[in-house]
This record gives C-alpha cells, sequence and structure tokens, in this order.
C-alpha cells in the first residue's frame, strides 16, 4: 500500500506551493526509487550509490545553499521537507544528503575560499563529487576541542596528522573536511582522496546504517598546500556551526521515519485480524497509534516553528538541539512500538521498523548524544555549564 505522510494539524497550509511541491517530488523518488531496493541493500550492508546522480539531478544536494554554485536555492522549510522525506526512505540515505549538503558544502559556501566554492560546490551538488566531514576522533567523540589530529605549517603547506572515526561516505568520498588543531587553534582543511599519507578504511559489521558507508580517516604525514585551508574560520565555531547545520536536517528527517513506522504499523493492524476483529479495534493498539500521532504532530510543529526562526535568522544552536533531541527520541519510541505492533514480522525484512529502528539507534547518538543535547539546553536555562 503507498505510503501516506501524517498530517494531523493540517500543517500543509502552513507550507508554500513550492515547499509542497519539493515535498511531493522528494516523496515520490523514494517511493519509486529507493523503496524497491532499500531492503536488500540494508541486508548486505551496501551503500546504493547508482542513486547518487539521481539525488543530484532532482536537486537536493546542497539545496539551500545558492544558485550561482550550481546548487537550488531552497529555503530552510523546503530543505527540512527534503531531509523528512529522505529519512522515511531511510537514515543512511538522509545521512549521505546531510553530510554532503551541511557538512561538506555548506562550510566551503561559509568558511572557504571563491576558488574553493566555485572547484566543489557545483560538482558536489550534482553528486559528480562526494564529500565527508572529519571532526570526530576515536578518543575524543562529545569533546571535539580535545582533538589530537593536528596541522603544523611547512613552508606553504601543512602537514596533517591524526585520525577521525566514524566518518559517513568516508571510503567513497573525493574530499574530506577536515578539522585540525594549529598553533592559531582549530582550522579546517580541503583534502582530496588520493593524497599521499591520506587512507578511509571502512569501518564494518554494523548493526545500523547498514545502507550507509561509514569509514575512519587516517592522516599520516599528509602535506596540503595552504589553498586546501579554509580562511574565514577558526576555533571550534567552525565546525560547531556545522553541526547546528547538519542537525537542523536531523530534526525533520526524524519526522520522516517515525511517519514510515507509523504508517506501516496502522496499516498492518488495520489489516490483521485476530480474536475474529482487526487489531486495530483494540484499545491497546488505539492508544499505541494516538501516542504516534500526537507525538509526530508535537514534533512537525516543532520543526516548522525552528523553519521559521531561520528564516528570520534568529534560530540559535540551543533550539537546534532541542528539536534534533526531541524529534530523534520521539521517532526512536515509535519505531520501537511499532516493531512491538507488528509481532514477531516486525523483526523480519519484509517489514520496514525495525530497519528503522536499528538506524535511529545511531542518529540517536551522532550530531550530539542525546546526553549532550540535554547538557546543552541544562546550561542555556541555568547558565551553568555541566560539561565540565
Amino acid at each position: 500500500m503507498a505510503f501516506k505522510g501524517l498530517d494531523y494539524y493540517d500543517l500543509d497550509e502552513l507550507l508554500s506551493e513550492e515547499d509542497r511541491m519539493v515535498r511531493d517530488m522528494t516523496r515520490d523518488w523514494v517511493s519509486d526509487a529507493v523503496m524497491p531496493i532499500i531492503d536488500e541493500a540494508y541486508e548486505n550492508a551496501v551503500f546504493p550509490r547508482h542513486l547518487v546522480p539521481q539525488i543530484g539531478e532532482l536537486g537536493l544536494l546542497g539545496a539551500n545553499l545558492p544558485e550561482e554554485y550550481g546548487c537550488a536555492g531552497m529555503g530552510p522549510t523546503a530543505y527540512g521537507i527534503i531531509c523528512q522525506e529522505l529519512e522515511r526512505g531511510d537514515s543512511g540515505l538522509r545521512s549521505f544528503v546531510s553530510v554532503q549538503g551541511s557538512l561538506v558544502m555548506w562550510p566551503i559556501f561559509a568558511y572557504g575560499s571563491e576558488e574553493q566554492k566555485r572547484r566543489w560546490l557545483p560538482e558536489m551538488a550534482k553528486g559528480n563529487k562526494i564529500g565527508c566531514f572529519g571532526l570526530t576522533e576515536p578518543d575524543h567523540g562529545s569533546d571535539p576541542g580535545g582533538m589530537i589530529t593536528n596541522a603544523k605549517k611547512d613552508g606553504a603547506d601543512w602537514i596533517l596528522n591524526g585520525a577521525k572515526m566514524w566518518i559517513t561516505n568516508g571510503t567513497i568520498a573525493d574530499v574530506a573536511v577536515v578539522w585540525a588543531q594549529t598553533e592559531d587553534g582549530i582550522q579546517g582543511f580541503l583534502v582530496e582522496a588520493g593524497t599521499p599519507g591520506f587512507t578511509a578504511p571502512e569501518q564494518k559489521r554494523k548493526y545500523s546504517l547498514r545502507a550507509s558507508v561509514t569509514s575512519e580517516l587516517v592522516f599520516d604525514d599528509v602535506r596540503v598546500p595552504d589553498s586546501a585551508r579554509f580562511p574565514n574560520v577558526k576555533g571550534l565555531k567552525g565546525p560547531l556551526g556545522c553541526l547546528s547545520q547538519a542537525r537542523y536536517g536531523i530534526a525533520w528527517g526524524a519526522i520522516g521515519a517515525a511517519m514510515a513506522c507509523y504508517d506501516e504499523a496502522l496499516q498492518y493492524t488495520l489489516g490483521r485480524e485476530q480474536f475474529g476483529k482487526p487489531l486495530a479495534g483494540f484499545q491497546l493498539i488505539q492508544a499505541k497509534l494516538a501516542e504516534m500521532v500526537t507525538e509526530i504532530t508535537k514534533a512537525q510543529l516543532i520543526c516548522w516553528r525552528l523553519a521559521k526562526l531561520k528564516e528570520a535568522g534568529k534560530i540559535r544552536p540551543q533550539h537546534v538541539s532541542l528539536a534534533k533531541r526531541n524529534n530523534v527520541a520521539m521517532a526512536l519510541d515509535i519505531a520501537r512500538v511499532a516493531r512491538d505492533m507488528l509481532g514477531a514480522n516486525g523483526i523480519t525484512a519484509e517489514y520496514q521498523c525495525m530497519r528503522h529502528m536499528c538506524n535511529l539507534e545511531s542518529v540517536y547518538t551522532y550530531e550530539g548524544t542525546h546526553s549532550i543535547h540535554t547538557l546543552i539546553l541544562g546550561q542555556d536555562v541555568t547558565g551553568i555549564a555541566a560539561f565540565e
């Protein structure tokens, strides 16, 4: 049965015609191109790379960046809806688009030189070039300021040493945005694949995000020219600014995964009979469905307001933390409940709720763990940092 998005509060009325067109275009593409192949890709732990050119042709890569760099120039709401619809298909697919657009293309646009923008953004928008984002390290996840990866000036060049971990797209990337300690603080560099000393082995044996490439990045005396350095940012505000962009998309994306699980649970319980009537006719099932509708609707309202704050230039990182924290936890809860509602069938690849559930365990952790976002909000409302 065709997927039907949940819109209990008629939020379509708040969307522009362009936003609705983007939503319908992305939703139809996910139904036609992603859903028929995603279960097999997940089971075989293979990223469906053949979809990348299609994603680029649809204008979904760096969709919110200016048209002058070959991007679609969409607004925050449209970009959020894109993430929502992609994650309805699979979190790994949305992760690819988030990393490409928010963690690679966005810092090139915001922090890069004009030469860097002209070289990379048009090709990345088409999907001809793939990027990855190197911040997290084997021993430094939630504390990026403690990173060990370093870059030292050597004449007109820089020499990078260190390692990054849990890097989406790393093994297939043409270029890596790498953050490293320097004498002048943390700085960002564009390191191209094939540069001597730079390797990106893939991390295998995952139970989550199996249709996504996850890698380690290793830098062993990697020499890059000064033209590979971002000239317009120093310090943690560089990578943290990127994370705010990505977390915004994640908050929207989680709604898509939740809607997929809700829709599957609703259709399953309407169609399966036990004790002489559909499962959906029992109070326990209806209570779960009512809770799902309520929580998804609340998450939709959060993201709609978040988009308006972003459009108005009033958004703060803490606003994004609230949305990411709430919406991902909501989606994970709904996926778990949906799996339970499908009984034994819920663990099979014939249904999608357990795939979403496993994926969301990673989404719950990356781009700031649930606990870290809790502390971000706690600091914001009390003025006291509990990190230290």
